[in-house]
């Protein structure tokens, strides 16, 4: 019993840890904020009782390599929507982000169920350890609504309900890629430490692709941190996702004002929700057969 309520001290102050991190987010500027997050998130995880213990699993080359095509692929696509289409040229804009989407949520899922034969599990969509998962998501989640969207005058329903939308789909794409791909297949390989900093740096640059700057790049890199780290402490996504990510996406959009959205665009983002679900769906069909879940053929008999 000891054994195991000393177990529970990491993720309880790593869960202190996250909520600290979402409180500061209105109290730093964009460098102060990650120099802060990645000073702290060194100093606890350089403590010995405060690791978490991992178990490496046998790997080939080929992994990195997959990660690094399908990550170049993603970035590549949207910098070519949001800097070679533009706004000007939204049918392109739209294909070319689509295509980002669905290539980080399908392409990692479909590897690792086709290629590696591992479960759904092994890019955080799981639902086996759902109660610590719902408890810290709805947590993370409440932190953020008190310090962004609660007392917000939202505008006009057309103008932020498109917003949502993309919110959600694009947090699906983020949760799965970076923490379910990315920050799972490093973890195993070369432990959590490693794992939170290589999601989180490649979440930050993969803003290239958006156009953004130095600043802005460096700021989520450092909210990629506090974002590695929740997932590291369920390795599910739905502690990240449909609340704290998207809800976070969509406040940041509304607040800026920098996207306007028709209302059409919702069954654009519809469309490529659907193709997500189907995908899984379908290697989550693939899997259970591959590991044998199907019923055996009956053995003939003679009379």
């Amino acid at each position: 019993m000891a054994d195991r309520e000393q177990s529970r001290i990491p993720a309880v102050v790593w869960s202190v840890w996250v909520v600290a991190a979402l409180v500061m987010l209105p109290i730093l500027a964009e460098w102060q904020y990650t120099l802060v997050v990645a000073a702290s998130a060194v100093l606890l995880a350089a403590y010995p009782p405060l690791r978490r213990s991992h178990s490496h699993r046998a790997h080939d080359g080929r992994e990195l390599m997959v990660m690094a095509l399908l990550y170049v692929a993603v970035v590549a696509l949207m910098r070519w929507a949001f800097v070679g289409f533009g706004t000007d040229q939204v049918a392109g804009l739209f294909l070319c982000f689509a295509a980002a989407l669905l290539i980080g949520v399908l392409g990692p899922v479909f590897y690792e169920t086709w290629v590696g034969h591992r479960p759904l599990r092994a890019v955080g969509l799981r639902w086996d350890n759902w109660r610590p998962t719902v408890a810290l998501g709805l947590l993370f989640a409440v932190v953020q609504f008190a310090l962004t969207l609660w007392g917000y005058d939202l505008p006009a329903v057309e103008d932020w309900v498109p917003l949502l939308v993309m919110a959600l789909v694009v947090g699906m794409f983020e949760s799965v890629f970076f923490r379910g791909f990315i920050q799972n297949r490093v973890s195993d390989r070369f432990g959590p430490v490693i794992g939170v900093a290589v999601a989180a740096l490649a979440y930050g640059l993969y803003h290239v692709g958006y156009g953004m700057g130095l600043s802005e790049i460096v700021f989520l890199t450092g909210l990629g941190i506090v974002y590695s780290v929740a997932f590291a402490l369920v390795r599910n996504i739905l502690v990240l996702w449909p609340l704290l990510t998207p809800m976070g996406s969509f406040f940041a959009n509304v607040r800026t004002g920098d996207i306007d959205l028709p209302w059409a665009s919702i069954m654009g983002f519809a469309d490529v929700a659907i193709l997500m679900g189907c995908g899984i769906w379908i290697a989550w069909r693939h899997h259970r057969k591959d590991a044998g879940h199907t019923v055996p053929p009956r053995r003939l008999t003679t009379a």
